[in-house]
């Protein structure tokens, strides 16, 4: 029986119309256009794709995420989650971007070709699932998305308001036949504090350790979810929430944190010198720690720190249960050499760095037993791979090991139930912070003594024609146009400790300039010279780079 396409365009014609004719391209966060108008059509189509997808995947659960994440409260966005939690295979990001750009006319057609091409019978069953965050157009856009997917006749469960963790985490639960937990909040939120409780033990404070915290949840959904979890915490944990009813995004969360390198508004007021922060942003995937000492100096504690944090403790957990396994921590150019450095040298756990994208951080990660890795805006995981699990729970009972060989063993297991191993997640991730300074009985203070962050400044030169650049290397190096890393390879040899690199922007005319050395004033003086090279030699336009602007 030949499957009828032709409501695909009846639905468009008379609910999903394609008003302008801009092309839009789905990237490593799906599509994110600058805000939220003329966003359905793209949210019918890809519920559409939804549909095509899991069929593509014999019935698998597709996930649809709407959000903007840290963007402002205006905006809005959606992109789609495979069946192990992934980001959208790639191929099928080019799927998407055609999908969406063709006429509405065109649209039975395009979804013929995918059909076709992909070797899909769109007579088979199809099982998608939504979320949305907080954003006040979501619920609308979420009505696109389910009527694509009825237009394909696929079956689809709403969760409503959720993270997008918990998305990426209800999807692989379904996948897996309910083996990675239960696809419901409260499967999700059962399974993270039994396993950090069954850490904690009964002793909430421990050496220079309080369990107080004060959450910023930047007025999005980890707002409404950590109050969730502040019920049940049964005393383990003192979470003070704030930033939980107002403009998502505006003026708070982690991305305006680590951007401003300042405490968000709304912060309490009578807060101590020294306590405990930390903020998550709009979707609730990035987090990052800070505080304030008693001269009023602020401290951040970024995704590079907790991904040294993280590493320290596995590292130790992996040796104590004497269990052969291949450790690395993957980063980006853009983490600070200071970190890369202690990882290394200190902490002895091997480093790879991987393109700009949490993608191809999470891919990266795979090619060891033990992955961590987090891009310094605060998005990252732990990946444990099968075989990894396996030789661990068999550790945990195996009666030839020493009593303290088989207990790390199981805090391993238990440390593994508390990741969300999907995606970058906030609520998952602070657990295993608030775990790891538990277990070592450390304040923010003593954390952030470990190392010290080398001086670093990002700044943008704008040019006429960002496609003249290409970077290899983990985008370290920069082979088009050519000359120009020799050039930046000269500057840098002046500067003690110094690195810098440049990247062209993907959506804008912009090349990044990043810049570190051992002193503030000189890696501005970098910073610049670079600047100024790629302004000379790339066809920089308008004004030239100069220290006030950096």
């Amino acid at each position: 029986m030949t499957f009828n396409l032709r409501q695909v365009y009846a639905f468009a014609r008379e609910y999903h119309q394609r008003p302008t004719p801009r092309r839009i391209q789905y990237r490593t966060a799906g599509f994110r256009p600058s805000d939220a108008d003329n966003l359905d059509y793209v949210m019918y189509r890809m519920g559409l794709l939804a549909v095509l997808r899991s069929r593509a995947k014999g019935g698998q659960v597709i996930g649809v995420m709407i959000t903007a994440s840290h963007n402002p409260e205006q905006d809005n966005g959606v992109k789609l989650v495979d069946p192990m939690g992934e980001m959208l295979e790639q191929s099928w990001e080019r799927l998407a971007t055609d999908l969406v750009n063709v006429s509405d006319a065109d649209l039975e057609g395009q979804i013929a070709k995918i059909s076709t091409e992909q070797g899909i019978d769109n007579n088979e069953p199809a099982k998608v699932y939504v979320g949305m965050d907080t954003r006040y157009h979501s619920p609308q856009l979420a009505k696109a998305v389910l009527n694509g997917i009825a237009a394909l006749k696929g079956s689809v469960r709403d969760f409503g308001i959720v993270t997008t963790p918990m998305l990426h985490y209800f999807v692989t639960c379904s996948n897996t036949d309910l083996a990675y937990g239960l696809p419901t909040e409260e499967g999700y939120m059962t399974k993270l504090l039994t396993a950090f409780k069954r850490i904690r033990g009964n002793t909430f404070a421990k050496g220079n350790y309080t369990n107080k915290v004060f959450y910023d949840g930047a007025n999005g959904v980890g707002s409404l979810k950590m109050l969730g979890f502040v019920r049940k915490f049964d005393g383990y944990l003192d979470v003070k929430v704030f930033n939980s009813n107002g403009k998502i995004n505006f003026n708070c969360g982690a991305d305006f944190v680590k951007t401003n390198q300042r405490a968000p508004h709304g912060i309490p007021e009578d807060l101590e010198p020294n306590a405990r922060c930390v903020s998550v942003d709009g979707d609730a995937d990035r987090v990052v720690y800070y505080y304030t000492d008693e001269d009023g100096v602020f401290h951040l504690l970024d995704g590079d720190r907790i991904a040294t944090l993280i590493a320290g403790y596995l590292k130790e957990l992996v040796e104590k249960c004497g269990v052969e396994l291949e450790m690395g921590l993957v980063q980006t150019a853009y983490a600070n050499g200071a970190s890369t450095d202690y990882i290394v040298n200190q902490l002895k756990v091997p480093v790879a760095c991987a393109p700009t994208g949490v993608k191809h951080l999470h891919h990266k990660a795979l090619d060891y037993d033990v992955g961590v890795y987090f891009e310094a805006n605060g998005h990252g995981t732990v990946i444990y791979n099968a075989e990894a699990k396996k030789r661990i729970a068999a550790a945990s009972k195996d009666e030839s090991l020493t009593q303290e060989q088989r207990d790390a063993a199981k805090l391993l297991l238990s440390t593994i139930d508390l990741t969300n191993e999907t995606v970058g997640d906030a609520i998952s991730d602070m657990l295993l912070v608030e775990t790891v300074l538990h277990y070592r009985g450390w304040s923010l203070q003593d954390w952030f003594a470990a190392y010290a962050d080398l001086p670093n400044v990002l700044m943008k030169v704008k040019v006429e024609d960002r496609n003249v650049f290409t970077t290899t290397d983990a985008e370290r190096v920069c082979v088009k146009p050519e000359g120009l890393q020799d050039a930046i390879n000269e500057i840098v040899a002046k500067y003690p400790r110094g690195r810098s690199f440049v990247r062209p922007s993907g959506t804008e005319d912009v090349v990044r300039v990043y810049a570190e050395s051992e002193t503030k004033d000189g890696t501005l003086q970098l910073a610049l010279e670079v600047a100024n090279v790629v302004f000379d030699r790339a066809g920089g336009v308008g004004a030239r780079p100069e220290l006030a602007k950096i």
